[in-house]
């Protein structure tokens, strides 16, 4: 066990989340029945009605003619190209260079492989906790500088602060988050079947047989990326076990061996295990990728290869790539209730500094206002925890529902676990956490191998 981590980060985003559980499936309940409307845009969890327009010209950005600022993520496909546009509007307004580095999972690794040959990028985008505090560890990352904390301060609550934040100093610019507790549906196949919206897990296995007896696989599953695999198991094990066995076993203070382990897997073994329901069987999910798993429940008119995908609110940028209209033909419920409530996790994406640069932390203060966020925004599949950011700038009522139970939280989070574990665990491809479950989805009766095989993992990582 990492006996620093808990000393280490702040506190404000281990607090219980039954307000943020609250908030978001009040709005995602919401989305299914009336929507929230454009007009909500001007209220108190949005920032008033004009917030993007005014922060713009609040935003002062340096002139930066002549320099380059490289910028390492590991974004691809359609979530790099509307990061580039984000890029291209700060070339625009500082005369800077930027170069986009792309990177690979796990992020860390690569890059210490670009520092010790001493190339490292200006700005990371770190996609784990962990991430940013091994960044700090190894005396990489560089603490955020005064324009940017005072964007921060404006734009951001304690609670996404604290998340970018070791030993009471401020590093991460938390510039993408994702509300990871969403189940997506594709409404035709619901309403061939006579299905309905669950709120309970034992509903959600009904709706699913519902699904599948329309003759619909009912879930596809992006079994080729693990890290939708460990989504499922945090979410049934938030619900199922509490909040505060989840900070426990996030900090690996109990052991993966533990009976409320045994209790989740046997949960998700209920869905990876039943015949038919899962889009491609096991075979075919471990070969799916996430953008994968999202169209081809939306394309295929009314026979498509899976009623409903499970993921947060990035669905919605694939979604935009078919024919499919999301809040018609795509919409969403929270992931159904295991225990006593639905839960609620989320996780993101943020802007670290690497080098001692004008530069980059001009990047950092344009990142942290929302200036940025409405260009992503605008685009689709995307959630910013900037409370600045005008929500009429989402590009529909779905994403905007999303968007303001995440800023109504303020900071009630639970952040995704496997993100919180180093990433020797929980961030890397055919290891740790991400194999255990990928083995798990291939054979879900072998719960007690699936335990032991996470312990043995996760004992060596957090050692390490």
């Amino acid at each position: 066990m990492r006996s620093s981590l808990r000393t280490r980060r702040a506190p404000q985003h281990r607090r219980t989340t039954a307000k943020f559980a609250a908030a978001c499936v009040a709005g995602a309940l919401a989305l299914t029945v009336t929507a929230c409307g454009g007009d909500d845009s001007g209220d108190k969890d949005g920032g008033d009605k004009d917030g993007g327009k005014e922060s713009a010209a609040a935003v002062q950005l340096p002139k930066l003619d002549g320099q380059t600022v490289s910028v390492a993520a590991v974004w691809g496909g359609s979530e790099r190209k509307v990061f580039l546009k984000v890029l291209d509007e700060f070339e625009k307004r500082t005369g800077a260079k930027v170069t986009f580095v792309p990177a690979q999972d796990p992020i860390i690794s690569f890059l210490e492989s670009k520092v010790a040959g001493g190339q490292p990028p200006d700005v990371a985008m770190l996609p784990q906790v962990g991430a940013i505090e091994q960044a700090v560890e190894n005396k990489w990352a560089k603490p955020v500088g005064p324009e940017a904390q005072k964007q921060l301060d404006k734009n951001y609550s304690q609670g996404w602060q604290d998340l970018g934040a070791v030993d009471d100093k401020q590093y991460g610019v938390y510039f993408k988050a994702a509300n990871k507790s969403l189940i997506w549906y594709n409404t035709q196949v619901f309403d061939n079947a006579g299905a309905k919206a669950p709120k309970t897990w034992a509903d959600f296995m009904k709706t699913a047989q519902t699904v599948y007896d329309s003759g619909v696989p009912p879930i596809s599953v992006a079994g080729a990326d693990g890290w939708t695999l460990t989504d499922w198991f945090e979410n049934i094990y938030l619900s199922q076990a509490g909040p505060e066995k989840y900070d426990d076993l996030a900090e690996h203070e109990i052991k993966w061996t533990d009976p409320s382990v045994k209790e989740a897997l046997t949960t998700l073994g209920e869905v990876f295990g039943k015949k038919g329901f899962v889009a491609g069987g096991a075979d075919g999910a471990l070969q799916t990728e996430f953008p994968a798993s999202v169209k081809q429940t939306f394309t295929g008119g009314d026979q498509p290869k899976a009623g409903m995908v499970f993921e947060g609110d990035m669905v919605s940028l694939p979604i935009s790539e078919t024919k499919a209209e999301i809040g018609t033909d795509a919409k969403v419920f929270p992931f159904p209730a295991v225990g006593n409530e639905s839960p609620a996790v989320v996780g993101g994406d943020a802007a670290v500094a690497l080098k001692d640069s004008k530069g980059a932390q001009a990047l950092l203060t344009f990142l942290a206002s929302p200036d940025s966020a409405k260009i992503w925004a605008e685009a689709g599949g995307f959630v910013s925890p900037n409370k600045s950011l005008d929500l009429a700038a989402y590009p529909n009522d779905v994403q905007r529902g999303i968007a303001k139970a995440l800023i109504a939280a303020g900071d009630d989070i639970r952040y995704d676990m496997s993100d919180q574990a180093p990433q020797a665990f929980g961030g890397t491809p055919g290891k740790g956490e991400w194999k255990a479950l990928q083995d798990f989805l291939k054979n879900p009766k072998d719960v007690e191998g699936t335990q032991k095989a996470l312990e043995t993992a996760a004992a060596k990582a957090y050692k390490d």
